[in-house]
C-alpha cells in the first residue's frame, strides 16, 4: 500500500484533465469548422459533385439461341472467337489517354493505329463510323478475329497493355451446312439503334445498348425468342468515372433455340440447282432477240403439300450472312445494296414478283367452273383469237381443236382461256360493268390467296397484284395527273400511251381480261404464293399459311413451344374441281404434255407427279421462266427472271431436286437409302439439358453429271406474233407467245 498522501496526486490529475478537455474541445472545434467549410462555405460545390456520382452498368451479352433445321443441324449458331477489347475507363487514366497502348496493340493485331483508335472512340452526331455507340464503361471490342498467338502476346505482356483484354467470346456464326447458305431466310444481325432503345424502354423486352438484333429473315421474326436476356453488373462510380463499389448483378439468360422446317440437305440441293440452272441458261440464246439470256435472278420454294411448311427456300443472287458478323464494311454494304449486284439481300421467294404466265391457268380454269362452265365440256383450242383488228395467237399458231379444260392445261392452250376471259368480261358489262358483275376471274385469284400476303413467318413479304376493276381505278387515280401532263395525241409511242391512259386508264378493257386470263398483263405473283396455291391442289383444297418456324425450345431443352401448321382457308371450288385440276396437271408430265420431256422415266405409278409450265412476258425484258409442280408430299415452284421458258430453264433443276428428295436415278429407279425426304419430317430434334444438340452431319451436294432427258428441243420456244394494242404503262401487250 502506497504511503503517498492523496493530496499529493490531485494537482497533477487536474492538470491532465484540463489538457484532455482542451484537446477534446480543439478537436470538436476543428470538426465543426470543417463541417462549416464543407456544408456552408463549399456546400454548393460538393453538392454538385455528389450529384455527379451515379450507377453505371457493364453488360455481359446473352448467348443467342441457335437456328436449327428440322433434324437439328445448326444453320445459325455461335462460335467461340478470341475477342480483343479495350477498357476506355483505364485508357483515360493514362497521361496520353492510352494512345501509346493502342499503338502497341495495333502492331500486335496487324492493324493500322488509326483504325484501332477509331474503334474505341465514342459515337456522337459528328463522329463517323467506326466508333463505339455503347456504354463508355463497357469493354469495347477492337477485333473478334484475334489469333491465339496475338491473344497470348497481349496476356503475357500485360504490363504493356493495361486496360486491354483478350478473351474467348461467343460470336454469331452462319454454319452453311453442306454449303447451304440459306442467307435470305436466316437474315442477319446488327447493333440496336438509339431510336429502337427509346421505343422499347417501356416494352416487355427493352433493348440494351450492346444488343445485336435481327434485321431480316428468321433472325428478325424470332428475335425476341433468340436474343435471350443480357447479364448486367451495376457499379457505383463518381463523377470522374472511378468505380466506388458494385451495386447489384443480374446474370445473363441464354436465348431459346428455333427449330425450323428447313432441311439443310434439300436446301443445299435447291441452292446449287437454282444457281446451276441460271448459269446454264446464260449460255443459251433468246431466239426472239438473238441475245444471250441474262438470267439475272431466281428463286425456288420447296414446301410440304399437306402442312404448308417450307422445306427449302433459295434465292439468287445470294450472299454470305457472315459478312455482317462483327460489323459490315462500307465496301461490303455497298455491294449488297447496289443495282449492279442486283440486290442480293432480297428474298425473291417472298419478295420477287412477276407475271405468272401459264402457271396462272389453274386459277382461270377454276374461275371458268365458278362461272358455270363444265370442266369436261369441249372448248375450241384455235390457233388464234381475234379482238377487232387485234390477234392473240396460240403457241406457234398451233391449234388442237375442241378440248377439255384438263387438256387446255396439258397443252397450255392460250386461246381457250383468252375466249373464256373475254366472254366473262363481256357478261359482266365490259367497260361499263353491271352492278352485280361477278368478276369471277379476278375474284377467284384473290380466293386462291393471290394479291395478298400469305402470312409466312418471314418479314417484308410483298402482296403481288391482281389488276381487277378497283385496282385499275386506284392506279389511274394515282397516275392520271402525270399521264395527262405527258400525254399527246399522235405523239411518240410513250406520249400516245400516256394520252390514252389519261382518258380511259381506269377502264378494264377487253384486252386486259384476255391477257389476264393467261397470267399476263398487270398480274404480279410471288413464288411463295404460287407454291401455296399448288400445294392446296395437292392436298385436296386446303390453303395453309406457309411457315418456316417449327418450334421454339428453351436453352435447357425442357420447354418446347411448337408452331403448328395453320390453315387459312379453302380453294374456292368444290372437291370434284380440285380432282379435275389434279388430273389435268398430271397429264402435263405425261406424253404430249408441255413438261413430259423433263420427266422421262419418272415412276408415275409410285410417285404421281403433277406440273404446269409457264413462260411470262415482262415489259422491256426477256421472258420469265416458271415451273410449278407437286407430288402427294411436296410442292416445288421455281422461277428464273429473264431465263426463257418454264420447262427449258427451270425444268431440269426442279427434276433434280425431286430426284434428291426421293432418291431417284436418271432412269427413275428409287434407292430409299439415298432419299433425303421420303416422307415429311414430324419429330423434333432433342436439345440436351446442357444446351447441346446431337445433329447429323451434312455432306456437300455433289451431283453426278447426267445426260439430258427426253427431247433435245424445248417445246415452249417462243415465236413472234403480230402485237396488238399496247396495254397500260408497265403491262405488256400479249403477242400470243405461249406462257
Amino acid at each position: 500500500m502506497s504511503n503517498i498522501p492523496e493530496t499529493g496526486r490531485t494537482p497533477r490529475v487536474q492538470i491532465r484533465l484540463v489538457i484532455i478537455q482542451v484537446l477534446v474541445f480543439s478537436l470538436l472545434l476543428t470538426l465543426g469548422g470543417r463541417l462549416w467549410y464543407l456544408q456552408i462555405r463549399n456546400g454548393d460545390e460538393y453538392t454538385a459533385e455528389a450529384a455527379g456520382n451515379g450507377v453505371q452498368q457493364v453488360v455481359q451479352p446473352a448467348v443467342r439461341g441457335s437456328i436449327l433445321d428440322a433434324r437439328g443441324v445448326p444453320l445459325a449458331d455461335n462460335e467461340t472467337r478470341l475477342v480483343v477489347s479495350a477498357s476506355r475507363t483505364e485508357l483515360l487514366k493514362m497521361k496520353d489517354d492510352g494512345v501509346e497502348v493502342l499503338t502497341r496493340l495495333a502492331d500486335v493485331l496487324d492493324m493500322k493505329a488509326q483504325d484501332v483508335r477509331d474503334k474505341v472512340r465514342l459515337c456522337d452526331a459528328k463522329t463517323p463510323q467506326p466508333c463505339w455507340n455503347g456504354s463508355p464503361y463497357q469493354p469495347i471490342p477492337v477485333t473478334d478475329e484475334a489469333t491465339t498467338q496475338q491473344a497470348l502476346t497481349i496476356r503475357e505482356r500485360a504490363e504493356d497493355f493495361p486496360g486491354i483484354t483478350a478473351e474467348p467470346t461467343a460470336v454469331r456464326r452462319y454454319a452453311a451446312p453442306g454449303k447451304a447458305k440459306t442467307a435470305q431466310v436466316l437474315g442477319y444481325l446488327s447493333p440496336v439503334t438509339d431510336d429502337e432503345i427509346q421505343k422499347a424502354q417501356d416494352g416487355p423486352s427493352p433493348y440494351l445498348r450492346s444488343d445485336q438484333v435481327g434485321r431480316s429473315g428468321l433472325e428478325r421474326t424470332y428475335d425476341k425468342e433468340l436474343r435471350g436476356k443480357a447479364g448486367v453488373t451495376r457499379y457505383e462510380v463518381d463523377n470522374l468515372g472511378r468505380v466506388m463499389g458494385e451495386a447489384e448483378n443480374d446474370p445473363a439468360v441464354p436465348g431459346s433455340n428455333l427449330v425450323t422446317s428447313l432441311d439443310a440437305r434439300v436446301q443445299a440441293v435447291a441452292e446449287y440447282e437454282l444457281a446451276q440452272a441460271m448459269k446454264t441458261v446464260r449460255q443459251e440464246t433468246d431466239k426472239i432477240t438473238g441475245r444471250k439470256y441474262e438470267a439475272d435472278s431466281g428463286a425456288v420454294v420447296v414446301m410440304e403439300s399437306k402442312t404448308g411448311r417450307v422445306v427449302s427456300m433459295a434465292s439468287q443472287p445470294d450472299y454470305d450472312p457472315n459478312d455482317w458478323v462483327g460489323g459490315i464494311s462500307g465496301k461490303q454494304y455497298a455491294k449488297l445494296t447496289s443495282k449492279k449486284s442486283n440486290y442480293p439481300l432480297l428474298n425473291r421467294g417472298i419478295q420477287g414478283q412477276a407475271p405468272a404466265g401459264s402457271i396462272f391457268k389453274v386459277v382461270s380454269a377454276s374461275a371458268a367452273v365458278r362461272a358455270g362452265h363444265d370442266f369436261d365440256d369441249l372448248y375450241n383450242c384455235s390457233s388464234s383469237y381475234s379482238l377487232g383488228s387485234q390477234t392473240f395467237a396460240n403457241f406457234e399458231s398451233q391449234g388442237h381443236g375442241p378440248i377439255t379444260l384438263g387438256d387446255a392445261l396439258k397443252y397450255s392452250c392460250n386461246t381457250v382461256f383468252y375466249r373464256l376471259g373475254h366472254e366473262q368480261w363481256a357478261r359482266d358489262g365490259g367497260i361499263k360493268p353491271k352492278k352485280d358483275a361477278k368478276d369471277w376471274f379476278y375474284r377467284t385469284a384473290r380466293d386462291f390467296g393471290l394479291g395478298a400476303e400469305t402470312g409466312i413467318d418471314l418479314p417484308n413479304e410483298v402482296k403481288g397484284r391482281i389488276p381487277d376493276r378497283q385496282w385499275k381505278q386506284d392506279f389511274w387515280s394515282a397516275n392520271k395527273d402525270s399521264w395527262c401532263k405527258e400525254g399527246k395525241k399522235g405523239g411518240t409511242y410513250v406520249q400516245q400511251i400516256a394520252y390514252e391512259s389519261c382518258l380511259e386508264g381506269n377502264q378494264l378493257k377487253a384486252y386486259d381480261s384476255i391477257n389476264y386470263a393467261i397470267g399476263q398483263g398487270d398480274v404480279l405473283v410471288t413464288p411463295i404464293q404460287m407454291a401455296t396455291a399448288y400445294a392446296a391442289i395437292s392436298n385436296g383444297g386446303t390453303l395453309y399459311e406457309p411457315s418456316v418456324g417449327k418450334a421454339v425450345i428453351s436453352p435447357d431443352g425442357k420447354t418446347v413451344e411448337e408452331i403448328k401448321p395453320k390453315a387459312q382457308g379453302k380453294l374456292p371450288v368444290n372437291a370434284q374441281t380440285v380432282k379435275d385440276l389434279d388430273k389435268g396437271l398430271r397429264s402435263v408430265v405425261e406424253p404430249g404434255g408441255t413438261a413430259a420431256w423433263r420427266f422421262g422415266g419418272w415412276p408415275q405409278d409410285k410417285i404421281p407427279m403433277h406440273a404446269k409450265t409457264g413462260t411470262a412476258q415482262v415489259y422491256g425484258k426477256q421472258t420469265t421462266s416458271w415451273f410449278a409442280t407437286y407430288t402427294d408430299d411436296y410442292t416445288i415452284v421455281m422461277t428464273i427472271s429473264q431465263g426463257g421458258t418454264g420447262s427449258g430453264a427451270s425444268g431440269p433443276a426442279v427434276r433434280k431436286i425431286y430426284d434428291a428428295i426421293y432418291g431417284l436415278d436418271a432412269e427413275g429407279n428409287q434407292d430409299v437409302k439415298k432419299a433425303l425426304l421420303p416422307t415429311p419430317q414430324k419429330a423434333l430434334p432433342k436439345v440436351q439439358a446442357d444446351g447441346s444438340i446431337h445433329a447429323p452431319k451434312v455432306k456437300p451436294y455433289n451431283p453426278e453429271p447426267k445426260q439430258p432427258e427426253g427431247q433435245e428441243t424445248d417445246p415452249e420456244i417462243v415465236v413472234p406474233q403480230p402485237s396488238g394494242q399496247p396495254g397500260l404503262t408497265g403491262s405488256p401487250a400479249s403477242t400470243g407467245r405461249r406462257p
